[in-house]
């Protein structure tokens, strides 16, 4: 306790003379301003003298070459930039996807989408901003245009295709699915303080995996991928299915192992695909971020050093307690102890007891492909608003979603199943806050605080 009194002490006079001395406090806000395209439309190589604007759609391909054209007239940003995406939709039609959804540019704004062709068409500006791999019907996406959006004016952009088949995208005129330009102004965002989290990540003929790998390119942070990273655990699926959307950021990434990824013996190409940050055969293991303590089990307890008390595993994790006794702690392993998913894994709870024994504030898991909030608790599910942990499940990394709760949990708070998502938790010396960011076009969140024990 004199400790903590002393590190508050510091922390208060710290903050004073940064006050004093002119500095602004570490937490100032940042505001997201969404705009809708003011003009848009496409050309083609085909008819370089023809207007497609009434056909309400927006085409980029390469036989012919198609390229679309968007522009936004942005207006009251008042802070300075600090991200900006573009956010488009494809349309519900089966010739709308493509292999290659288009590289963004900034281009020239002289142009009004009643009068634009192909032969007329405006200049690039600098240097491609972007580009989308696959795209599939009736799905949105986003591409970073920070570096062509600095304030206040009028911004246009392009989008191309060097492929033949061509992508589909809704114009303005569509209405609940126009383009956007999305604008976060404010200080930029370091994420040292950040975590992303999101299991059941990977399956090789869904969508959701590159939805909300978009959300991870976009928010800095270290990565929480919470197991299931793909359907069977094997190399090829890592290489081919993992690699491309949440693979990007394996160099922030803090894996943890689910039953799929065990379905490959041993789950030894997961273990050689993350190397020296997934202990060899174990799967624990503990870090430090922003004044809390982090760790990461292995709920798989068959194939690893069991889970129950006295195991290797759960020995090691009350030692790993004592060796770190911050007063802000958070686990995350893959099987939850309580779910209203109506799958729960009694197996884990002598590493929940010993989290509760040690004053853990969070446990994180997945397996249920939903999202779901827990009041404090104890082991044996009663409420403990005083010392009990709070549980999140966040199996809404990619995988099909489990849209129905076959009965509500006791302390249960906030479920949905319907919606791709990440939660991101921002850590601060003794609280936290947690929102969960939907993927683009969807509605549901979910946000709050908490303070440590």
């Amino acid at each position: 306790m004199k400790r903590l009194a002393l590190q508050a002490g510091l922390a208060a006079l710290a903050l004073t003379a940064a006050l004093l001395a002119g500095a602004p406090p570490a937490s100032a806000a940042t505001t997201t301003v969404p705009f809708a395209a003011s003009q848009d439309s496409y050309v083609s190589s085909s008819s370089p003298n023809a207007n497609f604007n009434n056909t309400n759609s927006l085409v980029v391909g390469a036989a012919p070459v198609r390229i679309s054209y968007l522009q936004f007239n942005l207006t009251r940003l008042t802070d300075p930039v600090s991200t900006a995406r573009l956010r488009l939709h494809v349309q519900n039609t089966a010739n709308a996807p493509s292999p290659n959804g288009g590289t963004a540019q900034e281009v020239g704004t002289s142009w009004s989408e009643s009068t634009l062709t192909y032969a007329n068409r405006p200049a690039s500006v600098g240097a491609p901003l972007g580009s989308l791999g696959t795209v599939r019907s009736n799905t949105w996406y986003e591409l970073d245009v920070t570096s062509a959006v600095t304030g206040n004016g009028v911004v246009a952009f392009s989008l191309s295709s060097t492929n033949p088949d061509g992508a589909f995208y809704d114009s303005r005129e569509s209405g609940t699915y126009a383009p956007m330009l999305i604008v976060t102004t404010g200080p930029p965002q370091t994420g040292d303080n950040v975590l992303l989290n999101g299991g059941d990540i990977s399956a090789c003929s869904t969508t959701g995996a590159n939805q909300t790998a978009q959300i991870i390119a976009r928010e800095p942070g270290t990565v929480m991928a919470g197991g299931d990273l793909t359907d069977s655990g094997t190399a090829a699926q890592l290489a081919n299915c993992y690699g491309p959307t949440w693979g990007q950021f394996k160099s922030r990434t803090k894996p943890i192992l689910g039953n799929h990824d065990y379905l490959t013996a041993g789950a030894v190409p997961t273990f050689n695909y993350f190397g020296a940050v997934l202990p060899p055969g174990k799967g624990y293991y503990s870090f430090d971020k922003a004044g809390w303590h982090i760790i990461v089990l292995n709920s798989n307890c068959s194939h690893v050093d069991g889970c129950q008390a006295g195991s290797p595993q759960e020995k090691w994790l009350r030692a790993d307690l004592a060796a770190h006794p911050n007063q802000c702690t958070l686990a995350q392993y893959h099987h939850p102890l309580f779910s209203s998913g109506g799958r729960t894994t009694a197996a884990v709870r002598p590493l929940f007891q010993a989290l509760y024994d040690a004053g853990a504030e969070i446990v994180i898991n997945g397996h249920n492909h939903q999202y779901e909030r827990f009041a404090p608790q104890n082991p044996s599910g009663v409420a403990d608003p005083t010392r009990g942990i709070r549980e999140f499940v966040v199996g809404t990394g990619g995988r099909p979603l489990m849209k129905t709760f076959p009965e509500p949990a006791a302390n249960s708070q906030a479920r949905n199943g319907t919606t791709f998502g990440v939660l991101k938790l921002t850590l601060s010396p003794n609280a936290y806050t947690w929102q969960f960011l939907p993927v683009a076009g969807a509605t549901f969140t979910d946000s709050g605080s908490g303070t440590c024990h």
